[in-house]
């Protein structure tokens, strides 16, 4: 099957949820993929086959708390690399880099362990949706001020009306665009 009909396949699978979680707010569900065990073969396979083709020396993938938590960790062991997760502030042990990053209504902070990243390492980040931007820039922020080199910002998901790429200074790549 070709690469188009496969996305195709997987964005068929994606859900729409209107007025979630707040009104006005059009929410893109990626659980019915994972649910589909043919269709989040497929997202895993297009994921790989995309980062080998653009990344192809990448050393470890970086997962953003929650949802990057659900590909990070395959996709890594699917590349023969390591996996390490940025989570919200108090949820790692040990020392850790932390940043905050703001959100609609306030502000939040990520963490990753200084132990996660060895310097110069190069670094590819995955998260399921990139919406405002603000987490995917955080992030970049933390995986620099830990040493590590980003290749790039992969998200499942891209809402390209609200312009999150814009804010990051990496290149960002989305496999489905709403």
């Amino acid at each position: 099957m070709s690469g188009n009909k496969r996305l195709e396949e997987v964005k068929s699978l994606v859900s729409a949820h209107p007025d979630f979680p707040k009104k006005g707010v059009l929410f893109r569900n990626i659980f019915p993929v994972l649910r589909d065990v043919h269709g989040f073969k497929t997202l895993c396979d297009l994921i790989v086959e995309h980062i080998k083709s653009t990344s192809p020396d990448v050393e470890l993938i970086v997962g953003l708390d929650s949802r990057g938590f659900l590909f990070g960790p395959i996709i890594a062991q699917l590349l023969g690399i390591g996996f390490a997760p940025v989570r919200k502030s108090g949820k790692l042990p040990g020392e850790t880099y932390k940043v905050s990053y703001k959100l609609e209504y306030g502000e939040d902070s990520f963490e990753i362990e200084k132990s996660s990243i060895k310097q110069d390492q190069k670094i590819l980040i995955i998260d399921d949706l990139i919406a405002t931007g603000g987490s995917m820039k955080a992030a970049c922020e933390l995986v620099e001020k830990a040493g590590g080199n980003i290749l790039q910002c992969f998200v499942v998901i891209e809402l390209n009306c609200l312009n999150g790429r814009d804010k990051v200074n990496k290149p960002v790549h989305s496999l489905l665009t709403y």
